[in-house]
């Protein structure tokens, strides 16, 4: 009796749920948890611009080697611009495949630098930051099973030509990878690193092989020949001689900056300075600052001073501070006017004349931009100054005083308007109010503008703001932020 009944209540419940009508949208597929096999492709890492305009950069040195790992970040290798030494970094994880130059070559920007194998989960916008549309190809992308085909060739080339490797044994394989030190010595020898036979691990260069090639260069006899390195003629009879030397990175560089500027047409302003004034200040301060260090500034010198007086006349004349444009719209020049003044300064260092740039000037103080300078100086000596240091200059200030010379006619650089050369001090006498001969300090400022955009009228003007604040450095204490 129960099993009729609960027959007839099923069959019941049956008859009411098929006569339910359902939309049919279907069932959603099932998902279910599947290991993915992990991507891997080599893909050409590009040089990229690192400002300025610069092209190319010689490789200084790599910090890996094929086949080695890399993580994010890591340093790949390290780059000497025309200008600035730049360490270049990873932005992804892999295995490097290729290097596509050694130590010492010339690698242009937007060229392959590296092959890397980039393993792992690689979002699409991630691959195509690494290769630029048309440049460079895919040497592979496959999945991790098939990698066989690279390993079969490597092992193939040997065979090909074993000839080659017996008769030209490679010198300073992995000379690359060799210390600093290592490479600080070759350059205190003269030692080209990559003709050393290195005796280290996987024939790495080591400090012991480049005093053995030095000494072995410097004790055999030296042939007279044609080939000899070319040096200045020093003969004192017969014919004249003439000789080419390359031109260095930053002589280089120099060349095309100079070149360009030709294209603007210069007016020049000169001014005497009288430096009576801030000299008085200068001592007051420096004898404080002997006993007080502020910032690690023991001592100030009168271009900090010159340099805050150059940023608040630019306060009153903006148009200093541009920059000459072409209006993409109607193809017509502009001047594009900029707030921050980020104050380059020219520097004599072992490499040549660079100019690093002070940024944001309007808001540091005296103490500051002396600061900045030292950091400034200490890292061009050293030859370690970046691209940031060396970009986004709006107006330059020459200080060739420190060295020598009186008067200057300075050139204005690219994407500026205004350049100011500065002459050595020098003592003089003069007569003050009362008509008695004194002792006075003076200094000759030489100011180059752009004629263009530049009116003579508008650069005498300002040239007198700069030289109110300079003679009475009291005053500057009012306009400081």
């Amino acid at each position: 009796m129960r099993l009729q009944l609960y027959s007839r209540i099923s069959a019941r419940q049956w008859r009411v749920y098929s006569g339910l009508s359902f939309p049919r949208h279907g069932c959603p597929p099932t998902r279910s948890f599947s290991a993915s096999a992990r991507a891997q492709a080599i893909k050409p890492f590009l040089l990229a611009d690192i400002g300025e305009g610069i092209r190319e950069c010689e490789i200084i040195q790599w910090f890996v080697e094929p086949e080695a790992r890399v993580e994010e970040w890591d340093k790949l290798c390290e780059v000497q611009s025309d200008k600035a030494s730049v360490e270049i970094t990873s932005r992804f994880a892999g295995v490097i495949k290729k290097l596509h130059y050694d130590a010492g070559d010339m690698a242009k920007v937007g060229k392959p630098l590296v092959d890397i194998d980039i393993q792992g989960e690689i979002k699409e916008e991630d691959l195509e930051a690494l290769t630029e549309s048309g440049t460079g190809e895919e040497s592979q992308a496959q999945v991790e099973k098939t990698p066989q085909k690279p390993a079969t060739e490597s092992k193939s080339a040997p065979d090909v030509a074993p000839p080659v490797q017996i008769a030209s044994p490679p010198k300073g394989k992995h000379a690359s990878l060799a210390t600093p030190a290592v490479r600080h010595l070759t350059k205190e020898l003269d030692v080209k690193i990559e003709d050393v036979n290195g005796t280290g691990r996987d024939g790495r260069v080591l400090k012991e092989d480049v005093y053995k090639f030095a000494k072995e260069r410097d004790s055999a006899p030296k042939p007279r020949s044609s080939t000899q390195p070319l040096s200045s003629p020093t003969s004192s009879s017969g014919p004249q001689t003439e000789t080419i030397a390359q031109l260095s990175n930053t002589q280089h560089q120099m060349f095309k900056t100079m070149t360009k500027s030709l294209t603007i047409p210069h007016f020049l302003y000169a001014d005497e300075i009288d430096f009576s004034g801030i000299s008085e200040l200068r001592a007051r301060l420096n004898r404080g600052l002997v006993k007080f260090p502020v910032n690690e500034v023991s001592k100030l010198s009168f271009l900090p001073f010159i340099i805050k007086a150059v940023s608040m006349c630019l306060d009153r004349y903006p148009s200093l501070n541009a920059k000459v444009d072409v209006d993409p719209n109607s193809s017509k020049p502009v001047l594009v006017m900029r707030s921050q003044h980020n104050i380059g300064v020219a520097m004599d260092t072992p490499n040549g004349l660079i100019v690093p740039v002070i940024k944001n000037v309007s808001s540091l103080n005296i103490i500051s931009i002396a600061a900045e300078i030292n950091r400034l100086q200490s890292l061009a000596q050293a030859g370690k100054l970046s691209s940031q240091d060396l970009s986004g200059g709006t107006i330059t200030v020459s200080n060739i005083g420190s060295i020598g010379g009186t008067y200057v006619s300075p050139v204005i650089v690219e994407k500026e308007v205004a350049i100011l050369g500065i002459g050595k001090t020098r003592t003089i006498p003069a007569f003050d109010a009362a008509g008695q001969v004194v002792q006075k300090q003076v200094c000759n400022f030489s100011w180059s503008a752009d004629h263009r955009v530049i009116d003579g009228a508008t650069m005498a003007r300002a040239a007198e703001v700069v030289r109110g604040f300079v003679e009475d450095p009291d005053s500057m204490v009012i306009h400081l932020r």
